[in-house]
């Protein structure tokens, strides 16, 4: 997307809507973003009994059960050309109009998604026409914006998250009964942005990276400055010695938060 005339200036973010993010940085996305079981696990608690499952922004379908009927709805083509053998069919919407009766499903799910959608608020509202249950995995913006990598190597991140809604504001939109931490393992499998908190090369990786959508909306240079810098601390030491006491850590707390609602 460089180069065009509604190109942001060195530096800033790269606001990109859901469908043309995923289009754009959606090839190799499944490599990257594997599903976690310690994720998983309560996931599935939460769904409970559910039997239709509403997937929105259901992308490769990472989170959904197997075991049960699932409607996924993902705006992407180029997320739905990676969804697994076996995994139910997705129908191209966005989550502020999903072609569904009211009460389609028993619950909707929504996984790491909600801080794209054009109108959060609208997409919150089909969540609870659709469904009388809701379950959302989202993050708390401000905690990412402290996140290492944020606050030392790529600063201009912080604006781009800042103006997402945080998890605080969906659950207090849906009126959430439950809110969880679901903090990150060490070695977690799935490449959410913080999840090399404690294996800083993996982000020297151009692959990590483009499964990022925090790094893949922010501009390429202010991305590479940051890399440079990153690698020049790794060589040096500095990072280690500036981060010792996260590699005593076994997990660590991003702000990730499945929040849980019923209508």
């Amino acid at each position: 997307m460089g180069g065009d005339p509604g190109s942001p200036p060195s530096g800033q973010a790269r606001h990109v809507g859901g469908t043309e993010l995923y289009d754009e940085i959606g090839a190799g996305y499944s490599l990257g973003r594997r599903t976690d079981p310690r994720w998983m696990t309560p996931i599935l608690a939460a769904l409970g009994s559910a039997r239709v499952i509403a997937d929105v922004g259901a992308g490769t379908g990472s989170y959904e059960p197997r075991d049960r009927a699932v409607l996924a709805f993902e705006p992407s083509i180029e997320m739905i050309r990676q969804r697994p053998l076996g995994a139910s069919p997705a129908v191209r919407a966005v989550a502020e109009a999903l072609p569904v009766r009211d009460q389609a499903a028993d619950a909707a799910l929504a996984v790491l998604t909600v801080h794209h959608w054009t109108d959060w608020r609208a997409g919150l509202a089909e969540l609870r026409r659709i469904a009388p249950r809701q379950i959302v995995l989202a993050y708390d913006t401000r905690r990412h914006t402290e996140f290492w990598f944020v606050r030392e190597y790529v600063p201009e991140i912080a604006g781009l998250e800042l103006a997402r809604p945080s998890a605080a504001d969906i659950a207090n939109e849906l009126g959430a009964s439950d809110v969880t931490p679901l903090p990150l393992p060490w070695d977690f499998t799935d490449g959410v942005f913080p999840a090399y908190w404690r294996r800083p090369a993996a982000y020297l990786d151009p692959g990590v990276r483009r499964a990022c959508s925090a790094l893949a909306q922010t501009d390429p240079d202010v991305v590479e400055r940051g890399i440079r810098r990153l690698r020049r601390d790794l060589r040096s030491g500095r990072w280690h010695e500036r981060h010792h006491d996260l590699l005593e850590l076994d997990q660590w707390d991003a702000g990730f938060r499945l929040i849980v609602s019923q209508s």
